[in-house]
């Protein structure tokens, strides 16, 4: 039977027809040679595609049917050229076009890091965000290299064919389901295993498997630590303790010492009053020094306690951090998690024994160290002062500053007067130590006796004259003279010698009564007389002579006296 050309032609460029560049079309293996596989697709020529691109190529692959992409129907050589790659992947983009939507769930893989994110293998390449990998920032993004998620579609570009995808979004929704489960049931008190998820200064925010929680830096240990990096880093997993619920605002405050033993219990019985103690120095203030005694557990040795002797401003003067101290347990408060230490309490206290080496009026030596506006400190020995008051410096002078009668460095001998040893402090005397020139003053200058002396000061009501070395007289305005006189100064100077007669004598106020008047008078005829006394009655206004020196410079200081214990931090104070 002859065949028609012409129909055959015809048939020919209608089959030639069904081939478009672009299209997915279905072929036949007919080799496979050097990496090469020959494909058989119906068109007047065959087609060649890298064995490479083949996953799913047969043992025997001759006849087996595959799908190819047509790229080009001839190139330079008059060969079609396919490509199996291709193929897979329009089949792919062609199931996201049609089967899936912006919002779908798709599983993928992470083949690739790109600047920005990732390539991610859901059947086509898609674009994964950096951001949208996860809900914390990715530290390593090698380390999720070649794993398979679930993702969800955020954008399709058909004209770019572009996919977005997150990861993200489902670990949120995951947490929101989460965290709708842990509130229902969380409870204070309980247990709960979470990961440190972020830390700053006041500390840490724990994952608890979809809602976070504050672990404050407080309650993070019974001991003392300056920042939560201290023992925290991000990633770390741990047990905590619920310790509060805000269900109206979903807030939670965990603790991580409270799921440890309390250190603080049965602390009485551990660290017992006067106990010895060693710890070393963890803190400083300038107030006292925190000694660690055990983890969790410190105590404070106020700068009080830290020397019998020395005045201590800082603790910094003496300790500094990491310092092994031994120390005394003076107190102890489980409630206020408070132990009170005493250093100075591990040495023998040299105020103890004072009373018994310095007993009251003996006589004592020392070295002048410092003065104070009412008064001078006395070193005894070392860590031991006195202190002579001013009123204690001078039978005979009104001692308005210590220097004017002593110096520093100064040895000196006086005399012990007062001890308080709880209160650390020795009164001396100085003038105790000294003859008395009052003494015998009765029986030296008896009523009557005639005397010359020299006019030391004038005040307005009469004169002073010194009768010997220490010892003045006052001379009263009315005992001058028998005329009338309005100023002392008019009649006398200092410096001037003048004589006079004994008119009053008291040793207890230290106290002498002359008259130039009398001293005109006979031995016969001398007797005292009421107008004699004017002035120098007990009592009597400005007549101890004491009382004339204030009067002259003005009011009193403000002193310490011995035995007046509300001056003692004023006087410590400048003594320093």
């Amino acid at each position: 039977m002859a065949v028609d050309e012409a129909a055959m032609e015809a048939m020919y460029e209608e089959t030639l027809k069904n081939f478009t560049e672009g299209s997915i079309v279905s072929g036949k293996i007919l080799s496979v040679n050097d990496g090469d596989v020959l494909i058989d697709i119906g068109y007047k020529s065959e087609g060649i595609v890298s064995v490479q691109e083949f996953d799913d190529l047969e043992e025997e692959p001759i006849g087996q049917e595959v799908e190819v992409f047509l790229e080009k129907l001839e190139d330079e050589y008059g060969m079609i050229v396919l490509s199996k790659r291709r193929a897979v992947q329009q089949r792919a983009w062609d199931y996201v076009v049609n089967e899936c939507e912006e919002g779908s769930l798709v599983t993928g893989t992470i083949k690739n890091i790109v600047k920005g994110g990732f390539i991610v293998d859901v059947g086509v390449d898609a674009f994964l965000p950096g951001s949208q990998l996860d809900v914390v920032p990715v530290r390593n993004p090698e380390e999720h290299m070649g794993k398979t998620y679930e993702f969800r579609i955020l954008k399709i570009n058909l004209e770019r064919k572009n996919i977005v995808v997150s990861r993200r979004e489902l670990i949120e929704e995951s947490r929101r389901e989460s965290r709708r489960k842990i509130l229902a049931e969380i409870q204070t008190g309980q247990l709960r295993a979470g990961q440190v998820k972020n830390i700053t200064d006041f500390g840490a925010f724990v994952d608890l498997d979809g809602i976070d929680g504050l672990l404050h830096v407080t309650d993070m240990t019974w001991g003392r630590i300056n920042h939560p990096s201290e023992i925290l880093k991000v990633g770390d997993k741990l047990d905590v303790m619920i310790l509060e619920v805000d269900l109206e605002k979903e807030r939670i405050s965990l603790g991580l010492k409270q799921t440890q033993d309390n250190p603080w219990e049965d602390i009485e019985s551990r660290f017992p009053i006067g106990a010895r103690v060693r710890g070393k120095v963890v803190n400083l203030a300038p107030y006292g020094g925190f000694i660690e005694l055990e983890q969790g557990i410190e105590g404070l040795v106020h700068v009080s306690e830290m020397s019998w002797t020395k005045r201590i401003q800082r603790a910094a003067d003496v300790l500094a951090l990491g310092d092994e101290v031994d120390a005394v347990v003076l107190s102890v408060s489980s409630d206020d998690k408070k132990i009170s230490l005493g250093m100075r309490q591990v040495e023998d206290n040299p105020w103890e024994v004072v009373a018994g080496k310095y007993p009251i009026g003996s006589l004592v030596q020392g070295k002048v160290r410092n003065f104070t506006s009412y008064g001078a400190f006395v070193e005894l020995e070392e860590g031991v002062d006195g202190m002579i008051h001013v009123s204690d410096m001078s039978w005979t002078r009104k001692v308005n500053h210590p220097s004017e009668i002593l110096q520093k460095g100064e040895e000196v001998e006086t005399v012990v007067l007062e001890i308080d040893s709880s209160s650390q402090r020795i009164s001396l005397g100085l003038k105790q130590a000294q003859g008395d020139p009052w003494a015998g003053i009765v029986d030296r200058y008896p009523v009557g006796t005639k005397i010359s002396g020299t006019v030391t000061k004038i005040s307005s009501f009469g004169a002073f004259v010194e009768i010997e070395d220490g010892i003045d007289g006052l001379v009263h305005i009315s005992q001058i003279s028998d005329e009338h006189i309005e100023n002392v100064k008019d009649v006398l100077n200092v410096g001037d010698t003048i004589e006079a007669r004994v008119v009053k004598v008291d040793p207890v106020e230290h106290r002498i009564g002359l008259s130039v008047k009398a001293a005109k008078v006979g031995d016969d005829e001398f007797e005292v007389e009421e107008g004699m006394l004017e002035g120098l009655q007990q009592g009597a206004e400005l007549v101890n002579l004491a009382g004339a020196f204030d009067s002259a410079f003005g009011d009193q200081l403000d002193e310490w006296h011995p035995g007046d214990s509300a001056k003692k931090d004023e006087e410590e104070e400048k003594s320093e």
